[in-house]
């Protein structure tokens, strides 16, 4: 370890964490923890901030709490989040074991939880494939989709979620929040977002049963192992319940290939040789669930216009100074909430 990262490692004055508050509510909670604790923030996240927490004798952990100010309250409750992590741990949905969730307001001014420290990679870019060869690739793409139909196979009554969110209308629901935390979240005039809005307002499909709805599944919300298996599912906090084509639109607005012209986020991994294209998502999909597929061009154009409103509010968030200095290419979000508007409005003439 450079001399950097480990400087990096023992700071205690990360913003958005009291040292002393926060090793005091883990060691009561998990009395095997050897203090001092270490907080390193996780780099890479657009919305609730995410801290590895390292003990004094190496065990780690993680601690999840919301942004620094400019927060849409219901965007980013903690306990929900928890609990939907913590009803999930004896499924087959990968994800990290919870120690414990904090509503004393008292500790670190917010709402925060703790989890185990799962082991594995997050592919963001090209050169984060690189650490899979070309058959992990493709066995991680079969994987990623296995574990959205995982997810969606939850029988809610059995793991204690029946009552987590209405069932009826999520795409109608969805669009009214999204399009309200717009305007609330944003500070730009577009007036494209609005049209697309009312011209799938219009269009929505009927839903069939209510299932779990993880909301922003994606390759780099997921642990991954080298071998291409899910260690765990991460970023559940605008999970609900609904209807589960939105989150295989969802997916397949974030799954770039070599040569789209439109990459969200910027350098996505999907585009290294080995991962499937996205017909073949599809299709894994369809005869792993046994759905129909055949609305999918509405679902991925919701998707297109939905990361449109959530990257809006991330690019808002930087330029307000919630999450501290903005990137390099922070104007790069600016543009993709563009881009993705249109290509909403070409899916819709498409569908």
């Amino acid at each position: 370890m450079s001399d950097a990262a480990s400087a990096s490692r023992t700071r205690t004055d990360v913003p958005g964490i009291d040292a002393a508050a926060a090793t005091d509510w883990i060691a009561a909670h998990q009395p095997d923890v050897e203090p001092p604790l270490r907080f390193e923030l996780i780099e890479g996240g657009h919305s609730n901030l995410t801290y590895r927490v390292t003990d004094n004798a190496g065990r780690r952990l993680v601690l999840r709490r919301p942004p620094l100010g400019h927060v849409l309250e219901s965007a980013h409750d903690m306990g929900r989040e928890h609990r939907i992590m913590a009803a999930l741990a004896p499924t087959d949905v990968p994800v990290p074991p919870m120690v414990g969730l904090c509503t004393d307001r008292a500790v670190l001014g917010v709402d925060f939880y703790v989890m185990d420290y799962v082991e594995g990679h997050v592919l963001r870019t090209v050169d984060d494939a690189r650490l899979l060869d070309h058959d992990a690739r493709g066995h991680l793409s079969a994987a990623l989709v296995d574990t959205l139909a995982a997810i969606h196979a939850v029988d809610l009554d059995t793991v204690g979620l029946v009552d987590l969110a209405k069932h009826e209308s999520y795409i109608e629901r969805q669009l009214r929040r999204w399009h309200r935390q717009f305007h609330e979240g944003g500070n730009r005039d577009l007036p494209l977002i609005d049209s697309v809005h009312a011209e799938l307002t219009r269009r929505v499909p009927p839903q069939g049963p209510a299932t779990i709805v993880h909301g922003d599944y994606r390759l780099d919300n997921c642990l991954v192992s080298t071998a291409g298996e899910v260690a765990a599912v991460l970023d559940w906090e605008i999970c609900t319940l609904g209807d589960p084509l939105a989150d295989v639109g969802m997916l397949l607005v974030y799954w770039v290939e070599a040569g789209d012209r439109l990459d969200p986020l910027g350098q996505a991994a999907t585009t290294a040789r080995g991962f499937w294209p996205r017909h073949r998502l599809l299709e894994r999909y369809a005869a792993t669930s046994g759905r129909d597929l055949g609305s999918i061009a509405f679902y991925q154009a919701f998707g297109q216009w939905k990361l449109a409103c959530i990257l809006e509010g991330v690019y808002a968030r930087y330029v307000g100074g919630a999450k501290g200095d903005p990137p390099p290419d922070v104007q790069h979000f600016a543009d993709s909430v563009v881009e993705l508007s249109h290509a909403a409005a070409a899916s819709l003439e498409r569908g």
